[in-house]
């Protein structure tokens, strides 16, 4: 097992690893505060047009008129029987007009020029300062689709440069890029300065979190690794209710999206204490590096652990990898390989299907509390605070239920919760955010869910592959949702409708997937085709044909042998 013996050597889980893995979890934080900060940069609160006879340069302007003004300046909907926001009468507002009873419609309506913003709830935005909304409102859902783009991105970039030049010099190098471009947005001139640097920040994103959780993985003994991957998220979830602080304190939206970035400061003191991952450094060969690292923290551990014994432990890992590495291969694994054979791909398929479904409602439920109306902080902590009791239901039953009954369980549960919300009456909009609020614990739960029960369905051949794939159709989920949210303009519950009956089906394709707890690791592609299969179709043909192996070693294992580091990757969420 090589590195994960001198874990056990080293205490397993010892008082060096809690220290360096706290100070890792507290990164999630500040990635929590740029995901979730869009809430209140780009928050549109109530809004009606300029009249002519209203001061355009004015700060003093009100945003709420006498009723009969607003019945002789603005069209109703007929729909909603409410004054709508984007148009005004074309007439001669004149005293004599403001003292009739009712308006002149020969001349129709006409857009607005100019807005008045109600400012009861929000001192401005970006929404607010650019006028993101009416015909413009799309830009502020192109904003945050554009901030999700940039995950993307950076899981892919900063992922492959973390591989080739080291977890920590990629941390420092996305830290200070956030930082740079997070004061940018705060202090952008216009709309595509803001974005360009909000789709920076979020390429960082990944940068920041995603290195520093694989810097804290891969010194976690392997029993360790679901609590330890678990209590990150919860780590996030506490900077995403942290956010609502921030929010409340600070109302000018430019200083708000400075006072988020500025907390990364701290964590360049990090440069001193966090160590470059002892894992990584034996992947390129750097033996006398990794072991230092590791006796240091063997003398923090008050724990002896002499040279030979170390390198005979690192000895054994080597050649087992050694002995992979030799191993024949006729082609690099590719997600091609997992849409190949039926019932690989059909499994893949449904895979993917769950994560984009995931991914779209959980940044939908996130983004969507300002929409919900009442106390829109408060629905945002609570949004965040539903999280913990998520986290926890997953640590207390993972590895009892199985993978499957918990994910089909918590999207079944989530779809039925946000469908409900057809039913809830106009006058009750505290059921509609209860609902809601149901969603998204549930929607947390099997988030967290679905990431493990890939790692166990795709073949170690292909894993890595496989989990990156669904990673990309995650984010494509994530970009969509701002876009979902729209939707509320025109009815509040619409894109809860929406991400519940995504949910719904989501969780009753699940249920065509196999369990894969407490069964032998998958480790070729002919493990994977035959995995779930029906019992008439136990032969890895397809038309006649073998299974095209795409590593000759691995095919030629059987189904029950299961490598004891095949979880390494399986143990924790790629969600933020």
């Amino acid at each position: 097992m090589g590195y994960d013996d001198v874990l056990i050597r080293l205490g397993d889980f010892g008082k060096y690893q809690k220290i360096i893995y706290f100070l890792i979890c507290l990164t999630s934080i500040i990635c929590a505060f740029h995901k979730l900060a869009g809430v209140f940069l780009l928050a549109k609160p109530d809004y009606r047009c300029l009249l002519p006879f209203e001061n355009p340069n004015s700060n003093a302007t009100e945003y709420e008129l006498k009723e009969n003004i607003k019945h002789l300046a603005y069209p109703k909907d007929t729909l909603s029987d409410k004054y709508v926001s984007c148009r005004y009468y074309n007439v001669d507002y004149s005293e004599e007009y403001l003292n009739q009873s009712e308006p002149f419609l020969g001349n129709g309506s006409r857009p607005c020029e100019h807005y008045v913003y109600d400012k009861s709830k929000y001192l401005n935005s970006a929404v607010t300062e650019w006028n993101m909304v009416c015909g413009r409102s799309f830009m502020a859902a192109a904003s945050d689709a554009l901030f999700m783009s940039g995950v993307l991105v950076g899981s892919i970039v900063f992922g492959q440069l973390s591989d080739k030049y080291g977890r920590k010099p990629i941390f420092f190098t996305s830290l200070v890029i956030q930082m740079t471009f997070g004061i940018l947005a705060g202090i952008a001139p216009e709309y595509f300065t803001y974005t360009a640097s909000r789709f920076v920040v979020g390429a960082t994103t990944s940068g920041v979190f995603l290195v520093a959780y694989v810097i804290a993985m891969e010194m976690v003994g392997p029993k360790k690794r679901l609590y330890a991957g678990i209590f990150v998220m919860m780590f996030f979830s506490f900077g995403y209710m942290l956010t609502a602080a921030f929010a409340y304190f600070v109302h000018d939206w430019r200083w708000l999206q400075i006072s988020l970035t500025l907390p990364s400061l701290f964590f360049m003191s990090y440069y001193w204490i966090i160590p470059e991952s002892a894992r990584w450094l034996l992947s390129k060969n750097r033996r006398e590096d990794a072991m230092a690292n590791i006796k240091k923290a063997a003398r923090f551990n008050n724990m002896e652990i002499s040279d030979e014994v170390l390198n005979q432990l690192l000895d054994e890992g080597t050649e087992v990898k050694e002995n992979k590495d030799e191993s024949p291969s006729a082609n690099q694994p590719s997600v091609f390989d997992l849409l190949r054979y039926p019932n690989l791909r059909r499994k893949t398929l449904l895979i993917f299907f769950d994560w984009f479904v995931n991914s779209g409602t959980y940044y939908g439920l996130s983004w969507n509390t300002s929409k919900l109306g009442s106390n829109v902080l408060l629905n945002f902590v609570i949004s965040g605070a539903v999280e913990i009791p998520a986290y926890t239901f997953l640590l207390l039953t993972l590895n009892r239920w199985g993978r499957r009954t918990i994910l089909c369980g918590c999207m079944l549960t989530a779809g039925v919760a946000l469908l409900l919300t057809i039913l809830v009456p106009k006058d009750m909009n505290w059921l509609i955010i209860a609902l809601a609020m149901i969603g998204k614990l549930s929607i947390t739960a099997s988030y967290g869910t679905v990431y493990i029960f890939s790692a166990e369905q795709f073949p170690t051949v292909v894993r890595n592959v496989g989990l990156g794939a669904s990673s990309m159709v995650a984010r494509i989920g994530g970009i969509l949702a701002p876009f979902f949210n729209m939707l509320a303009d025109i009815w509040v519950p619409l894109p809860l409708i929406i991400f519940g009956a995504m949910a719904f089906v989501g969780g009753l394709l699940s249920l065509l997937l196999p369990e894969t707890h407490n069964r032998p690791t998958l480790e070729t592609i002919a493990d994977g085709e035959q995995f779930g299969k029906t019992p008439r179709a136990n032969e890895y043909l397809e038309n006649g044909r073998e299974l095209k192996s795409i590593d000759n070693y691995h095919e030629t294992q059987p189904l029950n042998a299961a490598a004891k580091n095949a979880h390494e990757n399986s143990n924790g969420q790629e969600k933020y």
